[in-house]
């Protein structure tokens, strides 16, 4: 091995141990890192954290971008295990791969979908890892409407303007030929998805459902209803 290629293993075996240390941070504390914290954790001076991660919104980006892909490879094998006929079959796999996820990662979810973390503007790093889980929804109700199979229970209201025009738009960042209508339905089941992990996460249900997972379970097929998937 190379010494330029042996300083490049060093630095990503040092870069993944701090983020490790961070992520213990964060389930401690939530999203509130402290550099100096994570240092002495690790047995550093403050400075010497500088070199691989220049401030704390820097660090915390790192772990944005690692939950979003995460979450992101969850949901994406699991869509890869259901035929690519079964719509239904493949939005419960991925709304339950994005629970699952959550539940095994509670303080990565509170991250990326809870309260925002005072100051902290996301940069453009972080766009493509968090529409992972957004564009594999997308491409349910896509292969669907393509396949002529998407059939809403209800009739579908007619999207105002000017958010039919957001919608187009959207449509066309998403790479899929649906109307506004369909696109807004297809928002609606996506906030339905992550506010009911959210929800639960929370600890808003307690008081509530007991058997959370199969709660989980019927409302998802209830968002599959309104927005068409077949039976």
């Amino acid at each position: 091995m190379t010494a330029p290629s042996l300083r490049r293993r060093v630095r990503a075996e040092m870069i993944s141990e701090i983020k490790s240390v961070a992520r213990r941070h964060l389930a401690a504390d939530g999203a509130n890192l402290s550099l100096r914290a994570v240092a002495r954790d690790l047995g550093m001076v403050s400075s010497a954290l500088y070199r691989y991660f220049a401030n704390r919104d820097e660090l915390l980006t790192a772990l944005i971008v690692d939950a979003y892909n995460a979450m992101g490879e969850a949901v994406e094998a699991a869509d890869a295990t259901v035929d690519r006929d079964d719509y239904r079959g493949r939005l419960l796999a991925i709304a339950h791969a994005a629970r699952d996820w959550a539940v095994a990662s509670p303080a990565e979810y509170a991250l990326i979908f809870g309260s925002p973390v005072p100051g902290y503007v996301a940069p453009q790093d972080t766009i493509g890892p968090a529409s992972r889980q957004p564009l594999a929804l997308v491409a349910v109700i896509r292969d669907a409407a393509a396949a002529g199979r998407l059939t809403p229970r209800l009739p579908v209201r007619d999207v105002p303007p000017p958010v039919d025009v957001e919608m187009v738009a959207l449509a066309r960042v998403m790479n899929a030929d649906l109307p506004p209508a369909v696109v807004a339905l297809t928002m609606l089941g996506w906030v339905q998805i992550y506010g009911l992990i959210s929800f639960d996460l929370f600890g808003h249900l307690l008081n509530s459902v007991i058997d959370r997972r199969t709660f989980f379970t019927h409302q998802i097929a209830t968002v599959a209803d309104l927005i068409g998937l077949p039976c």
